[in-house]
């Protein structure tokens, strides 16, 4: 995840310091690409590597997950297994208390790992939980082994060209450019008899999701433990993104030269009131407000298995809405667990029809906006275990 903040302000707000980084020139400007950071999407443009598990899993690793914590430790074992574990550190105990995020993420991990090696002739056989399923959380027990073969029956996918191009669009999207029901339908083809997929473009509907959205979106800031979270995975400049290549990327520029002058750092951000807390809730309203679709995943139960399997949904509608050019931004804090969501939970699960045991795994904000920059990802060789 990445956010920039208004140039207007960032200018007016950067004072001395600032000013005296902008008169640098464009050296400084050019030079705060975290390059490091997001050098794993440039690997897949490579020469693979003769295991074709390392070429699987080095597509993989750009898998969208829950605020990019890339939680996944892989172990290769023999010539052709390997095993998946989830480094449980990296969970997100307030808002996603039973981590139920971080396995779908999981799910996205598998399937992008499927599709690569599906790509070089092998089929890539998943068991999931060989050891035993979870309880109410995630342990050190194995997500999923995995037994790679040369198969003629390992079909190439045509979303594998579009990995490296997945984005989420933590942007605002153009309000007078409508997502079509054909484009929608493309999307949502994706989905399973486990893993429904659905979406509308319909204005009621979109306008009552928008107004949803923001109301969790704000539950979730205004909740001191929750916003607290995320806030202190935030990477605030170069430097910082690319000793942390994960967590919710503040950079650019700009950013950079508003936190030499003292005008932007995690206590700032986090303590309404504050000139950066106010602009990152601005930012956001435009954000919600522009919602131009919807798509969402629903499941019969949510059992662990459930889980997973949305999360295989989810990256495949992913790819297929870069393949399409469309923007695809997951907006899934009314979907959280925590108390306090409890009622925009119940509303949002009302409004998409999901009735009794159903649960909406994912609900995404659709729409056509700028393209947004690569996402900080730890190297292949981090994960393995």
């Amino acid at each position: 995840m990445a956010m920039k903040l208004s140039r207007r302000w960032l200018i007016q707000g950067a004072g001395g310091a600032g000013l005296a980084l902008i008169g640098a020139g464009g050296y400084f400007v050019a030079t705060r690409t975290p390059t490091r950071a997001i050098a794993a999407w440039g690997e897949v443009d490579t020469a693979p590597p003769a295991d074709v598990r390392l070429d699987a899993f080095r597509h993989a690793i750009l898998a969208p997950n829950p605020h990019n914590r890339q939680p996944w430790l892989i172990k290769l074992t023999g010539d052709a297994t390997a095993t998946v574990y989830c480094d449980l550190a990296r969970r997100l105990p307030h808002t996603d208390p039973f981590d139920r995020q971080i396995l779908m993420g999981f799910g996205c991990f598998l399937e992008t790992a499927r599709i690569a090696a599906a790509e070089r002739g092998f089929a890539m056989d998943i068991a999931p939980f060989p050891d035993g399923l979870p309880a109410a959380r995630l342990d050190a027990r194995p997500i999923a082994r995995l037994q790679f073969a040369a198969s003629a029956m390992a079909v190439k996918d045509p979303l594998f060209a579009a990995i490296p191009n997945r984005r989420s669009s933590k942007q605002p999207f153009q309000t007078d450019r409508p997502v079509d029901s054909a484009t929608l339908r493309k999307i949502t083809d994706h989905g399973s008899p486990v893993a429904l997929a659905a979406s509308s473009n319909d204005a009621a509907l979109v306008k009552a999701v928008r107004a949803y959205t923001w109301d969790a979106w704000m539950i979730e800031l205004q909740t001191q433990r929750t916003w607290q979270e995320s806030v202190d995975l935030m990477r605030i400049g170069k430097h910082e993104i690319e000793a942390n290549p994960d967590g919710i990327s503040l950079g650019g520029p700009f950013l950079e030269v508003l936190a030499a002058a003292g005008q932007l750092s995690r206590e700032q951000i986090a303590q309404p009131g504050t000139q950066a807390h106010k602009s990152g809730v601005d930012r956001y309203r435009a954000i919600m407000d522009s919602g131009m679709a919807y798509a969402w995943i629903t499941t019969k139960g949510n059992s662990r298995l459930d889980q997973l399997e949305a999360g295989r949904v989810y990256v495949r509608m992913n790819l297929e809405a870069a393949r399409q050019g469309l923007g695809f931004h997951p907006v899934s804090q009314a979907l959280q667990e925590f108390p306090e969501m409890g009622q925009v939970f119940s509303d949002v699960h009302n409004t998409l029809g999901a009735k009794n045991e159903a649960r909406v795994q994912m609900l995404v904000r659709l729409g056509y906006g700028t393209p947004v920059s690569r996402s900080p990802r730890w190297p292949l060789q981090s994960r393995l275990i």
